[in-house]
């Protein structure tokens, strides 16, 4: 590469400013800031140090004895006041100012480094923070491999604090072939199958077979939120439940809480059947557990599930690992945070511990945003709900958009008014589909989960409009590819009379 190629080459990655992959020196005369810059982008994901360059961006340039000692600095610095040392790379950009050295460093694959001092710095934004808290030094070394939180001993447990029934359940069903392991004392069973270290329960063993998992771990939950609208800040809510118990029990509880909190809609299936889920229960399984066995358990924090009118939001704590970006849970690939945990998880659980699920999810519901947010160390499942949500009006010009359970009464109070006149549910969920919004029968048959427009959808549109309860936007030419239906001052008044009782 020219010279000159270089240079537009450097003042491109200056424009780009000091983020956390991009550090601005104008000169090194410390080794130890030396050290702790190098520390904390070895620990951090890796980056650029650019010396030479102030920190306005404007390039001060280094004469030829600078960089000499910058150079001899650096290897020192690398390899005597860090542990472990790191390997870098420099590349020297001669600008009319004088030189710049480009020191390029690598994500460190033997976290956590240190400085000589002992201090762990990590990169916050552009600057640089020493790590000294419990819960982030954890994480690190969670990181690292050094340490899983899933078999860190509980104080104060005993195997006299795990559900024994159920455990010898488990035993029996999936080692009962092993006399050697079953026909040991508990302790050693637990010890042997890696639940406990012989004295106290470790995560895992409280987590599937303790009788009161939450009096130890009372952030090994979850907390489920229903809200009647789209914002998080609404102080109304519709349902809530804070699940503990098992990972089993939570599982299953947590399931139950999103399914009743859901639409059903009618499908290919008869008008009076219960309707399917709105969103594949295969679906929600996989992410539940996905949460529940690859969360973090160093973070004091609860997996949060929250349902709004537009998406359901499956929140745990902990970002992906370093060594995973999004695309890679896409596409199956799978990093264990909780080995042992999950060792077990998929004899109780529905889980495989292949990377499989987050691709099934997917596969079986598209509408998904995965979110892995390292500032807030969360990883989030965003799963859209279909649309259009039962919606309605209170004077139908301003949208409210309803809950699952206003909308299964309205539409209960509806059908009543309507009994003496049409046969069918279908009729009351039509007028309930258009007091939202204008639509076509293809629209409608879509909204209400059919492939097609069916003959009773047209016999139902046919009796509303002889009822006066709709009407057409095109009535003089009924027969439209364009042809929509809303409703008459008369079927406004109706949804509003019943809202209102």
């Amino acid at each position: 590469m020219s010279n000159k190629s270089a240079i537009a080459q450097l003042l491109e990655q200056i424009a780009l400013g000091e983020y956390s992959r991009q550090q601005f020196k104008r000169s090194i005369n410390h080794p130890d800031a030396l050290a702790a810059e190098l520390v904390a982008f070895s620990n951090s994901g890796g980056g650029t140090l650019l010396i030479g360059v102030n920190d306005d961006g404007s390039i001060a340039g280094l004469d030829t004895a600078e960089v000499r000692r910058t150079n001899q600095m650096l290897s020192n610095t690398a390899s005597q006041h860090m542990r472990p040392p790191i390997s870098f790379l420099t590349e020297n950009v001669l600008t009319e100012q004088g030189m710049v050295i480009i020191v390029t460093i690598p994500d460190g694959v033997s976290k956590p480094y240190l400085d000589h001092q002992g201090r762990i710095w990590i990169k916050q934004g552009a600057d640089k923070r020493q790590l000294i808290a419990r819960e982030e030094l954890q994480r690190m070394f969670q990181r690292a491999g050094l340490v899983y939180a899933d078999i860190v001993p509980v104080a104060d447990t005993t195997s006299a604090d795990l559900d024994e029934t159920v455990f010898r359940q488990y035993l029996n069903q999936h080692y009962g072939d092993r006399n050697s392991i079953i026909n040991l004392p508990l302790d050693a069973i637990l010890q042997n199958l890696g639940l406990g270290d012989g004295r106290e329960l470790n995560l895992s063993g409280l987590l599937l077979f303790g009788r009161n998992p939450q009096r130890w771990r009372p952030v090994c939950s979850i907390k489920a939120v229903t809200f009647p609208g789209t914002s998080i800040a609404d102080t109304r809510y519709l349902d809530s439940l804070d699940i503990g118990g098992t990972l089993k029990h939570q599982y299953t509880e947590a399931l139950a809480f999103i399914k009743r909190n859901l639409h059903r809609v009618q499908g290919e299936q008869d008008f009076n059947s219960p309707g399917i889920l709105e969103i594949p229960e295969i679906t929600l399984q996989e992410l539940l557990v996905n949460a529940l066995v690859h969360r973090d358990y160093f973070t004091s924090a609860s997996i949060r599930i929250l349902i709004f009118t537009d998406r359901i939001e499956i929140i745990s704590p902990g970002h992906l690992p370093d060594s995973l970006s999004l695309d890679d849970i896409r596409h199956g690939k799978t990093n264990r945070r909780n080995p042992t945990l999950s060792e077990h998880a998929f004899r109780i659980l529905p889980y495989r511990g292949v990377g499989s699920g987050i691709p099934r999810a997917l596969e079986e519901w598209p509408q998904i945003e995965l979110k892995s947010e390292v500032s807030g160390n969360q990883f989030t499942a965003l799963i859209r709900r279909p649309a259009p949500q039962w919606q309605t009006s209170r004077d139908l010009t301003a949208t409210t958009i309803m809950s699952p359970i206003e909308a299964e009464r309205l539409e209960s109070r509806l059908e009543s008014q309507l009994e003496s006149q049409l046969e069918s549910r279908l009729a009351a969920r039509l007028v309930l589909l258009i007091a939202q919004a204008e639509a076509g029968k293809q629209a409608l048959a879509r909204q209400l989960g059919h492939q097609s427009v069916s003959g009773e959808l047209h016999k139902q549109i046919r009796r509303l409009l002889d009822m006066g309860l709709i009407e057409m936007t095109r009535p003089d030419k009924p027969s439209s590819r364009l042809q929509q239906y809303r409703l008459t001052e008369a079927g406004k008044q109706l949804v509003q009379k019943i809202r209102e009782e």
